[in-house]
């Protein structure tokens, strides 16, 4: 059996794309790999019920926004082996919106003792509609601390919190 999936897709694509596999006898889209994260939860916008009665699961890439939700680029910092200090053209995430939604995201994280890139991480992890996560790590420590976000179960009061500042700052990098 063989499987299709698409990428960087709206829901209008999605939906026409299962009408021609159902019309054409053809396999069913089975997965979109668009971007979602903190700083752009716009599959929620029309995908994630897509994705829920359709059976097409999110491969979530940038789930770190180009690691800013890591707080390392917070206050101008350019880390040397950044991938946002070595690619200048990967803009997306660098607007003042998305280092003001980092920063209060980031203080949320140290607020609960959390490691930020693994409350970013864990919040990915634990949406219904999620297939899979699709991590980047330029360092072994960074893949096991990635890794380890896995096991990361974010309570109430967090998830809370995480849609207060998403409510008042809503997809600042769509």
């Amino acid at each position: 059996m063989r499987a299709i999936g698409l990428s960087n897709d709206t829901p209008w694509g999605v939906m026409r794309s299962l009408q021609l596999a159902d019309k054409l006898d053809l396999p069913r889209v089975a997965s979109i790999q668009n971007p979602y994260n903190l700083l752009n939860r716009s599959f929620e916008v029309g995908l994630a019920e897509i994705a829920h009665r359709e059976d097409v699961g999110l491969l979530a890439y940038s789930p770190l926004g180009f690691g800013v939700l890591s707080g390392k680029y917070l206050n101008g910092a350019q880390p040397p082996q950044g991938r946002l200090t070595l690619y200048e053209r990967f803009k997306r995430y660098t607007s003042p919106e998305a280092e003001a939604a980092t920063q209060a995201y980031v203080t949320l994280a140290e607020k609960h003792e959390l490691d930020p890139a693994q409350m970013a991480l864990a919040f990915v992890n634990s949406r219904s509609f999620l297939t899979s996560n699709i991590i980047g790590a330029t360092t072994m420590e960074q893949l096991e601390s990635n890794l380890a976000s896995e096991s990361l179960k974010l309570d109430n009061e967090v998830l809370e919190a995480i849609e207060d500042i998403h409510r008042r700052m809503p997809n600042p990098c769509p």
